[in-house]
């Protein structure tokens, strides 16, 4: 009787292995939606009236490879984003990431929302963060650390945000594009909106996010409809500063010119080399999330402020690395703090 129940209970559990749902897998993403010409989607109503078709074939005629649609609020998922937009979209060979803006105040609520998205099909995801995660070190943590467990350490992450580092050193970028954070940074540079010239715009955000050592996809502008030339101008700096993507914000409001831009092909540039960034000369007195990101690879304490054990650090790695010993972070030894911030993402 023992051997029969026995024989009973195999059964139950060799059926229970067969016909039990898998374990779901984490998401795989395409980490190359990120290359190439995107296209920022905030509502989809109000972009070509939510026609899908009529979107798929106004892509194809810009040179846009990527559509970054508008998932979610803060704590609200939008149900525009959906698994049956992504795959009309996919049938047209179009990739369709997903983004979110996030205030902080929730942070793993946040996190659980951005991750709804990612199960919808997204080829990537794109972390919205301005004003209101300034300060917010410790929410950034747990919005990162709640994301990354739900879509698995690979998934592609981007970070959207302030183009000037140094106009807001509270922002905690350190974290959004750190260990475990976005893999890319995609800062929003709206040189019309800033007031900048187009190449000061772009030198100046290029100068700082590099230090970060994630690769910039950044995000230009079509609303305010700048003139064509100055699109092409922009296109033009990112892809001579070493950028293989780019996107602009956004359908709904872009102007007629600035997608004349969008679309017309860029001259071939072959066997120039690219434009390296010159990141900031910062020592002691300089605050901010710069030298908070230098501190956390001088193995210093992450106080943000340059203080001379901080500068003690800095000429005790410029020893090490058989560099000039000046006690600031200088191009040559931003270069070498990269270098190891690098190696260990």
């Amino acid at each position: 009787m023992q051997g029969f129940r026995r024989s009973l209970l195999l059964a139950a559990l060799f059926a229970l292995c067969l016909f039990a749902p898998a374990a779901s897998a984490a998401p795989v993403g395409d980490a190359t939606a990120f290359e190439g010409q995107g296209m920022w989607i905030y509502v989809l109503a109000e972009s070509n009236g939510g026609d899908v078709e009529s979107i798929a074939a106004a892509a194809k005629r810009r040179g846009i490879t990527t559509i970054f649609m508008k998932a979610g609020d803060g704590t609200r998922y939008w149900p525009q984003f959906s698994a049956g937009f992504v795959d009309a979209l996919h049938a047209h060979g179009i990739k369709v990431c997903a983004y979110s803006r996030i205030f902080s105040r929730r942070p793993e609520t946040e996190a659980r929302i951005s991750a709804r998205a990612v199960r919808r099909g997204a080829d990537c995801f794109v972390i919205d963060a301005e004003a209101e995660y300034e300060g917010r070190y410790r929410q950034a943590k747990q919005y990162v650390r709640e994301l990354r467990r739900l879509v698995g350490p690979d998934y592609p992450l981007g970070l959207t945000s302030f183009p000037y580092v140094d106009y807001h050193p509270r922002f905690p970028y350190s974290v959004f594009l750190g260990p475990g954070g976005a893999q890319f940074n995609l800062p929003q540079i709206y040189w019309r909106a800033i007031g900048d010239p187009v190449e000061e715009s772009v030198t100046r955000t290029y100068a700082w996010n590099t230090l970060y050592g994630r690769p910039i996809r950044p995000l230009g502008q079509v609303w305010m409809n700048p003139p064509a030339g100055q699109v092409l101008q922009f296109r033009e700096l990112v892809q001579t500063y070493g950028s293989t993507g780019l996107s602009w914000w956004s359908w709904q409001a872009a102007g007629g010119r600035a997608l004349r831009g969008v679309a017309r092909p860029l001259p071939l540039v072959s066997g120039l080399l690219p434009l390296v960034a010159r990141p900031p000369v910062l020592r002691v007195g300089a605050r901010g999330d710069a030298v908070r990101w230098a501190q956390r690879w001088l193995r210093v304490r992450a106080t943000g402020r340059f203080t001379a054990g901080t500068a003690r650090a800095v000429r005790k790695l410029q020893q090490a690395d058989g560099l000039a010993v000046t006690g600031t972070l200088d191009p040559p030894t931003w270069a070498a703090i990269t270098a190891r911030a690098t190696s260990r993402f």
